[in-house]
């Protein structure tokens, strides 16, 4: 995504439709790139994205139970079945390769519990996805609220994923609330 002259991502600024307000600004306090630790806050914001009962049930399931392997399984699936069907540009078609690429090292991470690397990763995988999908749109300084006008849910998800991509590995330890960020773009991902 471009960024403007002050760093910070276009889709940082945008200002999120009311419906959806409460949820976003809970999970990300006052518009910040740092998420809130509160599992409360989350499981809101998977419920504002249609996810919250898959969200809820993996979560408590915990990461290595064989439920939340199974997802992560379909997770991957599904992610590789929507870089493949996406049809791009012949131009575009070494950027589809290197996104495909880039899921069995994401997949690592997961498993090996540096959540957050893999929130990083996560966020380029998302930037990478949105350019898949919607072209160079994605780049611009409306595509959140050009998502939005699609459909509120999409709209939240590739604002969530804005947030993402700012966080730097090393900017929160590695715990559970971590994972628990990363479960809800996975959750959304896998019944996209």
């Amino acid at each position: 995504m471009k960024q403007n002259p002050g760093g910070a991502s276009p889709a940082l600024n945008f200002d999120l439709p009311d419906e959806c307000r409460k949820a976003a600004e809970a999970l990300f306090p006052a518009g910040g790139s740092l998420p809130a630790r509160d599992l409360c806050a989350m499981a809101d914001f998977a419920k504002a994205l249609g996810i919250g009962a898959d969200y809820g049930r993996l979560l408590n399931a915990g990461r290595d139970a064989e439920e939340a392997r199974k997802f992560l399984g379909h997770f991957q699936n599904n992610l590789d079945l929507l870089i493949q069907k996406t049809w791009v540009e012949k131009r575009d078609e070494l950027r589809k390769e290197k996104l495909h690429d880039k899921l069995p090292p994401f997949m690592a991470l997961i498993a090996q519990g540096d959540f957050p690397r893999a929130l990083e990763e996560f966020g380029a995988i998302l930037e990478e996805l949105a350019y898949l999908l919607f072209g160079e749109q994605s780049a611009g300084a409306d595509f959140t609220e050009y998502t939005f006008r699609i459909d509120i849910e999409m709209g939240l998800f590739w604002w969530y994923g804005a947030r993402l991509r700012g966080m730097k590995a090393g900017s929160a330890a590695a715990d559970e609330p971590l994972w628990a960020l990363l479960l809800v773009g996975i959750c959304y991902l896998t019944n996209f």
